[in-house]
C-alpha cells in the first residue's frame, strides 16, 4: 500500500451527508437515538450514580455529543490535531465511566470512538486511535482479553465498512457533479456552435446581398455625376431593387434553413438558375445534413454572382451530383464573351475563399480556377489575389465536394 494512502483524508463528499438518502438518514438518526439511549441504560444499570453523582451521566454523553460534532466538523475542515484532541476526550470520558465503576458504559464509548477514528480519520491516525482505545478496553477487562479482540476486531471491520461505504458515496457524488459540469459545457458549446452557424447564414446573405446593392447604387451615382444616362441609372436602380428583394428571400430562406424548413437543393439551384444558367442533377436526389445543405447554396450563390460580375453574358452551368457518401457542385463559366462592367472591380475576391473554409469545416474540398486547370488536375489559385482570367475561351470553374 503506497505510503500516502495512509495518510490521506477521506474526501469531502465522504465526510458530509451529502447525497445521503432521507431514508437513510432516518435510520442513522434512529440508530443515534438507540446508541443514546443504550448509554444512559449502561449507565444507571451500573448502580453506582447515586445522589448528585446522578447527574453525571448526563454531562458525561453532553460532552459526548459536543466531542462528535466539532468532530465531525473539524474533521470535515481536515483538521487532524484537534480532531485527535476529541477523541481524547472520548477516550477519558471512557475511563471516567471505567475508574466509576460504569465498565459497560466505558466499553460503549471506546467502541463508538474506535469506530469513528477509522471512518473519518486518515487510515495511519484512525487505526492509531483504534489501537489505544482497543488497549483502553483490555487493560478494563482484562480477565477477557479474547472477548476484547473479537469485540475490536468487529470494530475495525465495521468503521472500515463505514469509510468504504462514504467513499464509494462520494465518489458516485463527484462523478454525478462532473458529468452535470460536463453536460453544462456540452450544452454551452452546442450554444456557441449555432450562434457561430448563425452568424454566418447572416453574414452570408447580408454581405452578399447589401454589398450587390451598394454596387449598383455606387454605379448609378457615378452615371449621375459623370452625365445623366436615364436608362442606365434607371436600370442600375432596377437591379439594385432586384438584389433586395433576392436578399430578402434568401433572408427568409436562412431563417427556414434554421428552423429546419429547407427545400431541397436542387429545387433552390433552380430558383437560381435564371438568365440562361443551366442546372443538371445527377444521382438520386436525398435530403443532405443542415451544414452540407447550407454550404451547397452558399456555394451555388456566391459562384453564380462571381459569374454575373466577371463574365457577364456568358453561359453558366451548375452540376449536382449525388454519390453515395458526398455531394458534388460543379459552376462552370464559358468565359466572357464582353469586357467585365465595373462589377467586376468590386469585391475583395474573398466570398468564395470563406466558402472554402466553411467546406473544410466540414471536411470538404472547395476548387476554384481556369476550367482547363481545373480538368487537368493542376487547380486554381487561391481567392483574393485579384479576379481570375475570364477572357473568352478561358472559362471558370468552382468545384464543392462535401461529405454526407
Amino acid at each position: 500500500m503506497p505510503i500516502g494512502a495512509v495518510t490521506v483524508w477521506p474526501s469531502k463528499e465522504a465526510l458530509t451527508r451529502v447525497g445521503v438518502p432521507r431514508v437513510r438518514t432516518a435510520l442513522d438518526c434512529l440508530l443515534v437515538g438507540a446508541l443514546v439511549g443504550w448509554l444512559f441504560a449502561t449507565a444507571y444499570s451500573a448502580d453506582v450514580f447515586h445522589g448528585w453523582r446522578a447527574v453525571l451521566p448526563v454531562l458525561g454523553m453532553l460532552c459526548f455529543g459536543t466531542a462528535v460534532v466539532f468532530m465531525h466538523r473539524w474533521t470535515v475542515r481536515r483538521r487532524l490535531l484537534p480532531s485527535l484532541g476529541l477523541f481524547l476526550v472520548i477516550a477519558l470520558l471512557g475511563a471516567g465511566a471505567s475508574a466509576a465503576g460504569a465498565e459497560g458504559t466505558a466499553a460503549l464509548l471506546w467502541i463508538l470512538g474506535g469506530a469513528l477514528a477509522v471512518e473519518r480519520l486518515p487510515l495511519a491516525a484512525g487505526l492509531g486511535v483504534w489501537a489505544v482505545l482497543s488497549a483502553a478496553l483490555a487493560v478494563a477487562n482484562t480477565e477477557a482479553l479474547i472477548e476484547v479482540a473479537i469485540t475490536m476486531g468487529a470494530v475495525l471491520l465495521g468503521g472500515w465498512t463505514l469509510r468504504l461505504d462514504a467513499q464509494a458515496r462520494g465518489a458516485g457524488f463527484r462523478l454525478l457533479a462532473q458529468e452535470r459540469a460536463a453536460r453544462a459545457a456540452e450544452a454551452e458549446s452546442a450554444a456557441l456552435a449555432e450562434r457561430a452557424r448563425i452568424a454566418r447564414e447572416i453574414h452570408d446573405v447580408l454581405a452578399h446581398s447589401l454589398s450587390a446593392q451598394l454596387v449598383h447604387l455606387e454605379a448609378a451615382r457615378l452615371q449621375i455625376e459623370g452625365g445623366y444616362d436615364r436608362e442606365q441609372v434607371l436600370r442600375r436602380v432596377v437591379e439594385a431593387r432586384g438584389m433586395a428583394r433576392q436578399g430578402l428571400a434568401e433572408t427568409r430562406q436562412a431563417l427556414s434553413a434554421l428552423r429546419g424548413q429547407l427545400v431541397p437543393v436542387e429545387e433552390y439551384l433552380r430558383e437560381l438558375a435564371v438568365d440562361g444558367v443551366r442546372t443538371e442533377v445527377v444521382g438520386e436526389p436525398r435530403l443532405l445534413p443542415a451544414e452540407a445543405s447550407q454550404a451547397v447554396r452558399r456555394v451555388a450563390q456566391e459562384a453564380l454572382t462571381n459569374a454575373r460580375k466577371h463574365a457577364p453574358g456568358a453561359g453558366v452551368t451548375m452540376r449536382l451530383e449525388y454519390a453515395r457518401d458526398a455531394v458534388t457542385l460543379e459552376v462552370r463559366d464559358e468565359g466572357a464573351s464582353a469586357p467585365g462592367t465595373e462589377l467586376a472591380a468590386s469585391g475583395s475576391g474573398y466570398g468564395l475563399l470563406g466558402m472554402r473554409e466553411r467546406a473544410e469545416l466540414l471536411g470538404g474540398t472547395l476548387e476554384a480556377g481556369p476550367a482547363a486547370c481545373l480538368e487537368s488536375g493542376v487547380g486554381g489559385a487561391p481567392y483574393g489575389s485579384g479576379p481570375p482570367d475570364r477572357s473568352e475561351g478561358k472559362g471558370f470553374t468552382v468545384r464543392l465536394r462535401v461529405p454526407v
